[in-house]
């Protein structure tokens, strides 16, 4: 048995990782402040594991981190600010809450005495910008963000920069430049690169784990930031036609919330990836216009989404997963599909109340251009 720390465990992601660590015997802390963006209510989820001990608490205190990390072996790093639009117009909060906070653990780590030898982070898909393409007559391609002029003229695939051809999509690697456009995307980055330079520096097996576009049970659907996903729900659970930019066919990679927390079990078991980044995703593409298309089927709903053929100025076209990495590194296979996840999910927002507020919420945001 190993006590293990999380912090972020009350959240969605974090939540299912101390589940997986609950039941492999693992003793486990959760440190969360229950931020209201989240936990509207401020208080404890019902279904936080009771077997794990609470620590209600903020990874930027230094006397809450150091209560959590008494006796604790390996650390589970998930407490972050979320959301790329919001993140850029709250700037000092993104900066305070994902760097300074993973800097404050760290500061910990190298300071005080303490018994963790091993650390796993959450960063982000978004670190990449645009996804990888190859161009038929000169290989692969890293483009950067498409034009506002190009945008303008209805020309939404990438095009090669040196012959003009339509660029195709294909798995993005973890190998790929890093080109953050967004406050959130960039202290993502900044959260797993400390994390490496100071595992290496001080001797505790450090993971980083890129997620990409993750969903499942436990998403706040009062929070707009939630994802696409969680909006077109709302829509259509409300007789609404999912509202869609560009023509539709732009894509994502769609990860169950079940695969991540396995993954990052994976991570801590093996000595395999440490020291590595691992993007964890289903390596299979998914358009926005199909996930709204599938949201309708399972509703039972004849409801079409609304392809608007606008733009938003920083989208990205193409963003999908290479994890033959953590496949090689991890035997990690992904094992829940976009529709199977999907039914789940539904499932469980039948009995939420909060779809409303969260209707409300993302209009005003899209009003703001925000998502």
């Amino acid at each position: 048995m190993t006590k293990v720390l999380v912090t972020g465990g009350a959240g969605f992601i974090g939540s299912f990782i101390v589940d997986e660590l609950v039941e492999k015997g693992h003793e486990v802390v959760i440190l969360d402040n229950l931020d209201k963006q989240v936990h509207p209510t401020g208080e404890k989820p019902k279904w936080l594991n009771s077997k794990a001990e609470f620590i209600k608490g903020d990874v930027r205190n230094k006397d809450d981190v150091r209560k959590a990390m008494e006796g604790i072996e390996v650390l589970f790093h998930e407490a972050a600010a979320v959301g790329v639009g919001q993140s850029m117009y709250e700037l000092n909060y993104y900066v305070d809450v994902n760097t300074r906070g993973t800097a404050n653990i760290l500061e910990f780590l190298a300071n005080e005495e303490h018994d963790v030898k091993k650390m796993m982070v959450a960063a982000s898909m978004s670190e990449y910008g645009e996804g990888l393409y190859k161009c038929e007559k000169g290989g692969l391609v890293e483009p950067s963000l498409r034009s506002e002029a190009q945008m303008t003229e209805g020309k939404f695939e990438q095009f090669c920069p040196k012959c003009g051809q339509e660029l195709k999509p294909m798995p993005t690697p973890e190998t790929k430049k890093l080109d953050c456009n967004s406050v959130y995307a960039l202290t993502k980055k900044d959260q797993e690169e400390l994390v490496l330079m100071m595992g290496k520096a001080y001797g505790i097996k450090t993971v980083t784990l890129r997620y990409f576009n993750v969903f499942g049970p436990r998403q706040s659907l009062s929070n707009p930031y939630t994802g696409v996903a969680a909006i077109f729900m709302s829509r259509i659970k409300n007789n609404n036609a999912p509202v869609i930019y560009e023509d539709g066919l732009q894509t994502r990679d769609f990860v169950s919330v079940h695969d991540i927390a396995k993954a990052n079990l994976l991570a801590m078991e093996s000595n395999s990836a440490n020291y590595e980044i691992l993007n964890v995703g289903s390596g299979n593409p998914i358009s926005i216009k199909g996930i709204a298309e599938t949201i309708a089927k399972l509703y039972g709903s004849d409801l079409k989404p609304e392809i608007t053929n606008k733009f938003r100025k920083g989208d990205v076209r193409h963003c999908f997963a290479d994890i033959s990495k953590i496949k090689n590194k991890l035997a990690f296979a992904p094992s829940i599909s976009f529709e199977e996840g999907m039914k789940e999910i539904i499932e469980w927002s039948q009995n939420i109340k909060a779809e409303d507020k969260f209707e409300q919420a993302a209009e005003e945001l899209k009003k703001k251009g925000l998502i």
